[in-house]
């Protein structure tokens, strides 16, 4: 199960946890995703896909 979101392609992004004395350990930020049944206007049909939180707030101007 890859974290990638199918409509934009947003993927994890790296970046640092860094403590009170400034030390610094590597982390991983990923990516808000949720799984949700949208319908397709050109299948006619539902279609299950994986969604960051960011994209579900603008799925009403994406056209599947």
């Amino acid at each position: 199960m890859s974290k990638v979101c199918e409509v934009s392609s947003k993927t994890a992004n790296n970046g640092y946890k860094v403590s009170h004395s400034n030390g610094k350990t590597k982390n991983i930020q990923n990516v808000n995703l949720h799984k949700k049944k949208v319908w397709s206007l050109k299948r006619n049909c539902w279609i299950k896909i994986k969604v960051s939180s960011k994209v579900i707030k603008s799925l009403h101007k994406i056209k599947f």
